[in-house]
């Protein structure tokens, strides 16, 4: 399913005529033909009339016009499938997309000997079969035969996918924005975004973001039928480890601090850094507390709450859930200076807070500083964030309250990891709570503070 099966004689593999069906041309449809594969000055940007003529007054035939096109895309395979993450298909020339047969078609010339088919699903979580097996498979192939495009673009698209784990709030960003962000932002919004397994209430959801990367209404792969002919196509998204850029690998070396940026514009958030203390000082520095309700809770919220205002921070509690309003909870992060709470999908709000604010990621029993840090700890700093981690001891874990205290799971939690992560997320997130030690917990809270002086 994940691997590339280029075809090197056809064997096994429909060709186009079959997959497509033979359509006889007129002399206008070749002509319109002969528009599309024509090589341009922009890869974003189609001069069909005045190319022709000067390809005409040149005495450059077509043929030679396509072969001249093609050299756009090079020898270069149309997919990469080397990624750990993520499988990317790029196409510079005369590319079709069909949406009703699932299929983008590359165009070659009558001479070329690239012959290639590839498999893709645009959702970049390579390897996970359970997820995966929710999106729409894309052939992706070179082919001398297709349909007639009836419908030309004049800037380049990107295809991907919204089934998998979308609804979790912490996917949404590490599997569809962070990917998309890093794939599309470099168009500056002259890009056309066509969607597989559309989730119509997603894109209601995250409007604002999809609107502030295309200037253009989303194309659904479901409700349409047409040919749609690009310049320039990517199929699938950019991604890395969970929640991050790789600068060194992303287009234009883009980063999560160009990601932190581009969400507070998006949504016009009004602070860029933190309140530096002593500069206004009736102003109070604010601790946004994120509260869960069924699982991971605090048990001792007024004593938490107590403790940080005796230290002289402004406290505000909130929860942060799939149904939030993005609008409303980003402004309230931005408003903030630090933020903290239970390791959970919440944290990705993180994503709003002003430069150099500061992110606690309390840490439940069980071994999993590792998960905590990279899904939230890696991603906090490469945003240009400070990042504390509390990893809470057993007498502070409700888990004692469901087994004896010689049980394995406090001497040796790491051991159940054995068990897969079905275990570890039933057993140390879904019935954990926590009773934070606010002594303990104390010294993170100053060191916060601290952060905030000049």
């Amino acid at each position: 399913m994940m691997e590339a099966t280029p075809n090197r004689d056809g064997d096994g593999h429909k060709s186009g005529e079959e997959m497509l069906g033979e359509e006889k041309q007129s002399g206008q449809a070749a002509e319109h033909k002969h528009k599309v594969t024509l090589p341009t000055v922009s890869n974003y940007t189609i001069h069909d009339v005045e190319d022709t003529e000067n390809a005409k007054q040149q005495g450059v035939n077509s043929v030679q016009a396509v072969e001249v096109q093609v050299q756009v895309q090079g020898s270069k395979p149309l997919c990469d499938f080397s990624n750990f993450r993520a499988n990317v298909c790029e196409m510079r020339g005369d590319v079709r997309i069909h949406t009703s047969a699932s299929s983008v078609l590359f165009m070659e010339p009558a001479g070329s000997q690239r012959d290639e088919v590839w498999k893709i699903k645009p959702y970049p979580r390579k390897g996970d079969e359970f997820c995966l097996s929710h999106i729409t498979e894309l052939t992706v192939k070179s082919s001398k035969v297709a349909p007639e495009c009836t419908e030309y673009h004049d800037v380049p698209a990107v295809v991907f996918s919204l089934t998998g784990y979308t609804g979790n709030l912490f996917h949404d960003f590490t599997d569809v924005l962070v990917p998309l962000f890093t794939t599309a932002s470099e168009f500056d919004g002259e890009v056309q975004f066509l969607i597989t397994d559309m989730a119509l209430w997603w894109t209601i959801k995250y409007h604002t973001v999809l609107q502030k990367l295309s200037k253009y209404p989303v194309i659904d792969f479901s409700k349409d039928s047409q040919v749609h002919c690009f310049k320039h196509a990517i199929v699938g998204t950019h991604a890395y480890m969970e929640f991050t850029i790789d600068s060194s690998k992303a287009p234009h070396n883009l980063s999560m601090v160009d990601f932190n940026r581009f969400m507070r514009g998006a949504y016009s958030l009004g602070r860029d850094s933190v309140t530096v203390l002593g500069e206004h000082p009736k102003v109070k520095p604010r601790l946004l507390i994120i509260k869960r309700h069924r699982t991971r809770m605090f048990l001792n919220l007024d004593e938490i709450i107590a403790m940080a205002e005796e230290l002289g921070f402004e406290v505000v509690i909130d929860e942060a859930n799939v149904s939030s309003d993005i609008s409303r909870f980003a402004a309230l992060v931005n408003s903030v200076d630090v933020m903290m709470g239970v390791h959970g999908a919440g944290l990705t709000n993180c994503v709003f807070l002003p430069r150099n604010a500061t992110l606690i990621q309390i840490v439940p029993w069980g071994g999993l500083d590792w998960i905590s840090r990279t899904d939230f700890g890696n991603p906090a700093e490469l945003m240009g964030l400070r990042y504390k981690q509390y990893s809470i001891a057993v007498d502070e874990s409700s888990l004692t309250d469901q087994y004896p205290r010689d049980h394995d799971i406090f001497k040796n939690p790491i051991s159940f990891h054995q068990r897969g992560f079905d275990f570890i997320r039933q057993t140390f997130m879904d019935k954990q709570n926590v009773k934070l030690d606010c002594r303990r917990f104390r010294p993170i809270l100053l060191e916060a503070l601290d952060n905030l002086n000049p």
